[in-house]
C-alpha cells in the first residue's frame, strides 16, 4: 500500500507499507524532506515496523518520537505527518494528481443559487457523475452567509441588513458568518471525492485542502498559514475562512467533501459591523479587540486587482494538479435553481436555528 501526504507548509512524505496479521510490515518512508542524522530514517522505519495496523496517526507519531536519536532534526517533516501518510496508505487514499480536475468560473449568480450549486455539484461528485471540481464564485448581490448551525438572530442585525440591502442565506456547512459584497470577496469551492482525504482527521483535512492556496498566496508575496480549525491568516490578520460538508454517496457508499473558502479582497469593515453581531466572546480567542482588525484585505497585501488575484490562484492550481475549463451542466443548473427557490430562499431553512 502506498500513501502520500504533503505536510502543510512543509514537504512531501511518502510511505509504502503492508498490513499483515494486523500489524505493519515492510515499512519504507521517503520524501523530499530534510532529516539529520541519516540513521534517523532507519529509526523511523523500525519504529513503525510491527505497530498495530489500527494505530492512529498520533500513536504512530509517538512511536517515532521515542525511537529517533536524540538531537534529530526534521525540516519540512513531522512525526505526525509520517503517521498521517501511513494512515492514508492503509485507507487507500488517492492523491490530487490522480484526478482530472475541472474548473467552473461563470458569471455573477444570486447568493441562494451559490448555496444550491455547492450542494448539487458535490452530490454529483459523490455519485461519480462529475470530476473533482474547483468552482470560483462571482457574487450577484451582497450577502451574509451563516453557518448551518448558527442562530440567525444572534449573528445578523436585521435592521442593518435591510438598510444596506444585504441578503441573508444559510449554507449547508458549519462554521461562522461571512459578509460578502460583489467585487470585494473571493470565494471558491472544492468538491472532491472522499478518497482524497481518507486517513486524515477532520482538522487535517482542512489544512490539506487549503495547502494549494497557501502556495498560490506565497507566489503573490503573501506568507500565509493555516490557523486551526478553519482560518487562513498572515502576520497582518485573518484573510479567509473555510468550511466543509461531507456528502454520502449513493446507497451509503463512498461520498464527497465540499470545502469552500471565502477570502476578503477589500472589505467595508464599518458596514460589516452594522450587519453582523460580532460579540466579545468571539473576539476573545482571536487575539484582538477590534473586529476591523480581524480580516485583512488581499487588495492591500497584494497590490493586485481582484481579477488578477483570481487568475493567479487558478494558474497556481493548474500548475500543481492540472485543470480543464468546464461549466455547470443544464441538468445541474435546473436542479440547483429549484433547490435555491425551495430550500435556500425559504424562511424555514434560513431561520431553522432562529
Amino acid at each position: 500500500m502506498h500513501g502520500e501526504y504533503k505536510i502543510p507548509g512543509g514537504k512531501l512524505v511518502v510511505v509504502d507499507v503492508e498490513a499483515e496479521q494486523g500489524v505493519l510490515r515492510h515499512v519504507r518512508v521517503a520524501g523530499d524532506f530534510f532529516l539529520e542524522p541519516d540513521e534517523a530514517l532507519d529509526a523511523v522505519n523500525r519504529a513503525l515496523e510491527g505497530a498495530p495496523a489500527d494505530t492512529d496517526a498520533a500513536g504512530l507519531a509517538a512511536r517515532i518520537d521515542a525511537a529517533v536519536p536524540e538531537g534529530t532534526v526534521m525540516y519540512g517533516l513531522t512525526s505526525e505527518g509520517v503517521g498521517i501518510a501511513v494512515r492514508r496508505a492503509l485507507a487507500h487514499a488517492t492523491d490530487w494528481t490522480d484526478y482530472d480536475w475541472q474548473l467552473i468560473h461563470e458569471g455573477p449568480q444570486a447568493p441562494a443559487l451559490h448555496m444550491a450549486l455547492d450542494e448539487v455539484l458535490t452530490a454529483e461528485v459523490a455519485a461519480g457523475r462529475r470530476p473533482p471540481t474547483l468552482r470560483v464564485w462571482e457574487w450577484g448581490a451582497p450577502a451574509v452567509i451563516i453557518g448551518s448551525f448558527q442562530s440567525l438572530r444572534n449573528e445578523v442585525d436585521p435592521e442593518g441588513a435591510a438598510r444596506h440591502g444585504i441578503e441573508v442565506v444559510r449554507r449547508i456547512s458549519g462554521g461562522g458568518a461571512m459578509f460578502v459584497e460583489p467585487g470585494n470577496t473571493i470565494t471558491y469551492s472544492l468538491s472532491v471525492p472522499e478518497a482524497l482525504v481518507q486517513g486524515l482527521s477532520f482538522q487535517d483535512s482542512y489544512a490539506y485542502l487549503d495547502d494549494w492556496v497557501l502556495g498560490a498566496l506565497g507566489e503573490m508575496g503573501i506568507r500565509a498559514w493555516y490557523q486551526p480549525l478553519n482560518d487562513i491568516a498572515t502576520d497582518q490578520g485573518k484573510i479567509a475562512g473555510a468550511a466543509q460538508k461531507r456528502v454520502v454517496g449513493p446507497g451509503g457508499g463512498p461520498g464527497a467533501v465540499l470545502h469552500h473558502v471565502t477570502m476578503s479582497y477589500d472589505i467595508d469593515a464599518d458596514k460589516m459591523l452594522q450587519v453582523l453581531r460580532i460579540g466579545r466572546e468571539k473576539m476573545s480567542d482571536k487575539g484582538t479587540k477590534s473586529a476591523k482588525k480581524r480580516v485583512d484585505p488581499l487588495r492591500r497585501q497584494t497590490g493586485l486587482a481582484r481579477g488578477a488575484v483570481i487568475e493567479r490562484m487558478i494558474s497556481s492550481f493548474a500548475g500543481r494538479y492540472g485543470l480543464t475549463q468546464g461549466k455547470v451542466t443544464d441538468e445541474e443548473l435546473t436542479r440547483a435553481t429549484e433547490l435555491a427557490r425551495e430550500k435556500f430562499s425559504s424562511a424555514e431553512w434560513t431561520a431553522r436555528v432562529p
